[in-house]
């Protein structure tokens, strides 16, 4: 049985990005949820011209931690799910991703991140400690696995992708406003760690993740500064008891490694030299602040007022498939299937064996393209020798894993 969840997005700034994401929201097939969007008061306004039956809060503070707050206080689910507005869920997530909650032993959970190809992983599994050093953890792929966390060492859920038993978040204090941005998630999962919370891991509760452009990187993912990053850090050190050592060894581990990602960024052309020195400037300065600032208390959060169901729940599937010269029409009428309520995928091909990509149009359907012979799954070979409606039927079963594909299939 499915518990009722609250679905949490945040948006500040990128009303075009959760327009779109509120347009894959209203695909999911979850019967019980609903839908609480935290966003500066002009995607407020976009929002609320959709007329949509949803809880709606300005909040408009470069602070992620304290606009999920906002979010939780009023949100009255068993369970508190959170989507990044730059990210779209397949139909499957919300309904994937709260499922393991009907154990009353699990205190939080988390999906897998496919990355702006739509293809690939961003993120699948993985630990942090309390010096916030991550490792991979091993887990089946094809099924739910549970993990009890222990002191000091976290299982990690991403922030664009889990979900958390409502009661535990609210008695924890929800996310720290100390952390306005990055470690917001993982210094709530080492809380969790402490008390030796039950995570689920849930390969198939997938969204994929574009990372937009925002006050700390551009829309080509280049940092714009990362004081926050090194605020951040130093904070969550304090919060959990490292000594003098083992901040000043972190500061130098994670200084090492943003100065690396910057060398990396120069090299492909899309920074200055000089730029690499400013911004590891900035990392330093955030750190030194992060060391002096007041850990305030997190008290316990509100309960939140009376449900609001939002109007979803499982929809047909259709695949439109023809050859990229077909695209125009094709997606036209992809437009047209998805405005009557189908959750449509559209297909397209070319005579090459270019490597395939995935996205979500705003206009409501999903959108696959590559070469005929080309790979999408990316550890299939490089090239494969496919008929048109033989690569169409596999692309078909490999997707409806995490969303309807239905029985019919157009083809040109």
């Amino acid at each position: 049985m499915l518990l009722r969840a609250s679905l949490v997005i945040v948006s500040r700034h990128r009303t075009e990005t959760l327009l779109r994401c509120l347009t894959a929201v209203g695909q999911l097939d979850h019967t019980g949820f609903e839908l609480i969007v935290v966003a500066d008061p002009a995607a407020a306004a976009a929002v609320r011209a959709l007329a949509l039956p949803l809880k709606l809060v300005a909040f408009d503070e470069p602070n992620i931690s304290a606009a999920r707050n906002a979010g939780i206080a009023v949100a009255a689910g068993e369970v508190v799910a959170f989507l990044d507005d730059d990210a779209v869920p397949e139909p499957t997530w919300l309904r994937r991703l709260t499922a393991p909650f009907a154990d009353p032993g699990v205190s939080a959970a988390g999906g897998w991140v496919r990355s702006r190809n739509g293809i690939s992983y961003q993120w699948q599994a993985g630990t942090v400690d309390r010096l916030t050093r991550p490792a991979p953890m091993a887990v089946p792929g094809d099924a739910v696995s549970l993990h009890r966390a222990v002191p000091g060492v976290a299982v990690e859920i991403k922030g664009t992708n889990c979900a958390y038993r409502r009661s535990v978040l609210c008695r924890l204090g929800g996310f720290d406003p100390g952390l306005r941005y990055y470690l917001d998630e993982t210094e709530l999962n080492l809380r969790l760690a402490a008390e030796g919370a039950l995570v689920a891991v849930v390969p198939d509760a997938q969204v994929h993740h574009f990372k937009a452009g925002s006050r700390q990187r551009s829309a080509r993912r280049v940092p714009r500064s990362l004081h926050d990053i090194g605020a951040s850090t130093a904070i969550t050190l304090r919060r959990h008891g490292a000594d003098t050592a083992e901040i000043a060894a972190t500061c130098v581990w994670l200084r090492h490694g943003e100065r690396a990602k910057l060398l990396r960024l120069m090299i492909a052309g899309a920074i200055e030299p000089r730029d690499v020195g400013r911004l590891v400037r900035t990392l330093d300065e955030g750190f030194s602040q992060g060391l002096t600032e007041a850990l305030a208390p997190l008290p316990p959060l509100p309960e939140g007022p009376a449900f609001i169901p939002f109007p979803a729940g499982p929809r047909p599937g259709r695949v439109l498939a023809g050859r990229i010269w077909q695209a125009g029409p094709l997606r036209a009428e992809a437009a047209v299937c998805a405005a009557r309520g189908e959750v449509v995928t559209l297909i397209l091909l070319d005579p090459t064996p270019r490597r395939h990509w995935q996205h979500y149009d705003s206009r409501g359907f999903w959108e696959q393209a590559g070469g005929l012979f080309g790979r999408a799954d990316r550890s299939a070979p490089a090239v494969r020798d496919f008929r048109f409606s033989g690569r169409v039927a596999r692309e078909a079963r490999r997707l409806s894993g995490n969303r309807p594909t239905g029985h019919e299939t157009s083809k040109r």
